[in-house]
């Protein structure tokens, strides 16, 4: 009799619980699902890391238990974690780079016949000397750029070392919110 009541526990709490959770977890990954792609970057890992970062984010801002002190900054780090990562995906580190220098310097493109190979063209290169050197500037800002977001996204994931935390101070001022395996509620 009790290992039939425990089965009917069981069941029930997969009807009750499990079986809706995995259709809000359907719902709220569909876009994730739908766009996924096993040979693309942008579509694969990121987007279902966004999805659950500001979900858990959301969820731990308006229900969550912990004291508003730490929670906020861990919501905070969520929430830049997954606009660092939307930054990878929509790869804007030239447009941001040129917020800060100016736009690419960019020509039509014109085509000449080619002297060594008759018959096919070559690139007309119309760009002057300064041309060139502002382009060069903005693409190396890009991949400074695009490095401090990946060595910031990966600090915020791997998170701080307590163990170098001051004994004397309070340990909420010392924690920056940081570190994946301290997100929970």
């Amino acid at each position: 009799m009790e290992k039939i009541i425990y089965k009917i526990k069981k069941i029930w709490f997969v009807i009750s619980r499990e079986i809706p959770k995995f259709f809000y977890n359907f719902w709220l990954f569909r876009k994730d699902l739908y766009n996924y792609t096993w040979y693309n970057g942008e579509s694969s890992l990121f987007p279902f890391m966004i999805t659950a970062l500001r979900d858990m984010a959301h969820n731990i801002e308006v229900q969550g238990n912990e004291v508003e002190e730490s929670s906020s900054k861990k919501i905070m780090k969520m929430y830049l974690a997954s606009v660092i990562m939307e930054n990878f995906i929509n790869d804007n580190f030239i447009e941001r780079a040129e917020k800060e220098l100016g736009g690419l310097i960019l020509h039509d493109w014109e085509f000449k016949p080619s002297e060594n190979h008759p018959g096919s063209f070559e690139l007309v290169d119309k760009d002057l000397p300064e041309e060139k050197e502002h382009n060069i500037k903005i693409i190396n800002r890009a991949q400074e750029i695009e490095e401090s977001d990946w060595k910031e996204l990966w600090s915020i994931f791997q998170g701080q070392d307590y163990t170098k935390f001051d004994k004397n101070i309070d340990w909420n001022k010392q924690f920056d919110g940081t570190g994946l395996r301290g997100y929970w509620d």
